[in-house]
């Protein structure tokens, strides 16, 4: 090899390595700004209600999870809402970062009071959820206006060794009463699979009213059978919800129905400044 063809090869040589160190760095960068960008978004923090159980966020987890938010879905104890408020607050103690909760039904009355002073959840989702007033129940709220025919099909309670009573709804009523809108095969499983709720949650008072200090987002169906709609639609009025969501023709179970809907909502609560 001549002087001038070693040095040609030095320099091409040179230009390859200065190329793929390039690569390399650009590569990296891009890899720490995606991660940097999933870091910083806050985790969302599912609840969910009475007669239902965490696999019903399944769509609307999928969904997040593909824009990269990370994600808890909470087994709610359904014990009663002071216990169940301080297990999901003691979850929340071990997430760093800003939190998203989300609450489906009685899971609503849950978020509601989990918050307890914590100042890194930025936000409440309310999916069909309750949101009471310091001293309000779940029984009341959904009573004080008409529509709901939860009470006939509901099973005989479950008596417990406490005295206390488990609820759930009769399986050959669940579908037409809790998720008219999903398929009949879908109902049957979630059906089967309900967790029930103790009577006592059902008439326990509120203790706090987070929405008053925490930004609020709401969405529900206008066939929902459990929570009537002019409820649901009271207490996100009386929340100052950023954003209320009127899904028609959805269920109770919205979240399952209109997992796009859903996610979507909790993604634009999530983003707000």
């Amino acid at each position: 090899m001549n002087m001038l063809n070693f040095r040609n090869s030095i320099r091409l040589l040179l230009i390859i390595t200065l190329f793929l160190g390039t690569l390399t760095f650009t590569s990296l960068g891009a890899i720490m700004s995606t991660a940097n960008a999933q870091v910083n978004k806050p985790t969302i923090v599912f609840v969910h209600g009475a007669f239902a159980e965490s696999s019903s966020w399944n769509g609307v987890l999928t969904k997040l999870i593909t824009k990269g938010y990370p994600t808890v879905a909470v087994a709610n104890p359904l014990r009663g809402v002071k216990s169940d408020a301080d297990y999901i607050a003691s979850a929340l103690k071990d997430i760093n970062g800003p939190i998203v909760l989300v609450g489906h039904s009685y899971g609503g009355a849950v978020i509601t009071n989990a918050v307890n002073g914590n100042r890194n959840v930025k936000a409440l989702v309310y999916v069909a959820g309750f949101a009471p007033e310091l001293g309000e129940t779940a029984i009341e709220l959904s009573g004080r206006y008409p529509g709901s025919t939860l009470g006939p099909t509901l099973a005989p309670p479950v008596e417990l060794p406490d005295g206390g009573k488990d609820l759930y709804i009769q399986q050959d009523k669940f579908h037409a009463q809790f998720a008219a809108d999903v398929p009949a095969n879908d109902a049957q499983l979630m059906a089967s699979t309900q967790r029930p709720i103790t009577e006592a949650a059902l008439n326990e008072a509120s203790g706090t009213s987070a929405w008053k200090s925490t930004p609020s987002w709401f969405i529900y169906g206008d066939r929902d059978l459990n929570i009537p709609p002019a409820a649901l639609s009271f207490m996100a009025n009386r929340a100052n919800s950023k954003e209320t969501v009127v899904v028609n023709g959805a269920s109770h179970v919205v979240m399952v129905s209109h997992s796009d809907a859903v996610a979507d909502l909790i993604d634009r609560a999530a983003t707000a400044p």
